[in-house]
């Protein structure tokens, strides 16, 4: 999969040279490549920004340089998708990023200062933004996405079944996980998921997933697709009983 990230600040992606999304641009199944706007603006100087119209403080980015960039990233990769980070977008979650998962390339155009001009929104297939708050461009933005967008593509993590039961994926929070030693300070890893029984460890990391999202996102379990057993574990969370608990 290949993302093409438009920002002024091209250098701050080396930051995505690490970990898994090291090895999967190193296997060719993940590459991010950097448009800089400066390189299609139309001075000398290389400008990229200006005063708003009608008055106000900072700058915002012009609207040639930025169209520019995004035509040359379409001529050369059609069908490509573009996306404007911008507070105004539809906000990333796991669904969204699933989706992007399945495109072969996808541009996202950084904003900066106090944003970009008006007229670039009608060369971008929609907006996306991280959540209800405003950071200082879409530099940071753009590599969340395309860490949990990466992790999604197969090949990239090396057990794909790791996937099945992260938080959010099927509306359910992810279950606690465990690991040696078996006690410490006082805390110990619970009996069943030393007791070697697979089927009973199934049954209770659901019933976790359950609890936990019971106590921390209670709105998500409207939207969860919930067995007859799951139901019966909330029944029993209500009644504030656990079943492997002693």
């Amino acid at each position: 999969m290949r993302f093409y990230v438009v920002t002024i600040f091209p250098n701050v992606l080396e930051a995505l040279d690490f970990s898994i999304l090291r090895l999967a641009q190193q296997k060719g199944l993940l590459e991010v490549v950097p448009v800089n706007p400066r390189d299609f603006a139309q001075d000398k100087h290389r400008t990229v920004d200006d005063e708003p119209y009608g008055g106000g403080v900072g700058m915002v980015l012009k609207p040639e340089p930025l169209v520019a960039a995004i035509e040359e990233v379409r001529r050369c990769d059609p069908g490509v998708q573009v996306y404007l980070l911008s507070p105004r977008g539809l906000p990333f979650n796991q669904s969204m990023a699933q989706n992007l998962a399945h495109m072969h390339s996808v541009v996202l155009v950084c904003g900066r200062y106090e944003g970009v001009d008006e007229r670039v929104r009608s060369y971008v297939d929609g907006e996306i933004s991280l959540g209800d708050f405003v950071m200082a461009g879409g530099e940071l933005a753009s590599m969340v996405i395309i860490e949990a967008v990466a992790r999604l593509v197969p090949g990239v993590l090396g057990a794909q079944e790791s996937l099945e039961e992260e938080s959010f994926v099927d509306h359910l929070l992810e279950y606690p996980q465990y690991t040696r030693p078996s006690l410490y300070r006082g805390m110990e890893v619970p009996a069943v998921l030393r007791s070697g029984d697979h089927h009973e460890v199934s049954r209770w990391r659901r019933f976790q997933r359950i609890k936990v999202t019971w106590e921390r996102r209670p709105d998500l379990l409207s939207r969860a697709a919930l067995t007859a057993e799951d139901k019966a574990f909330l029944e029993l969370l209500l009644r504030g009983k656990d079943p492997w608990e002693h």
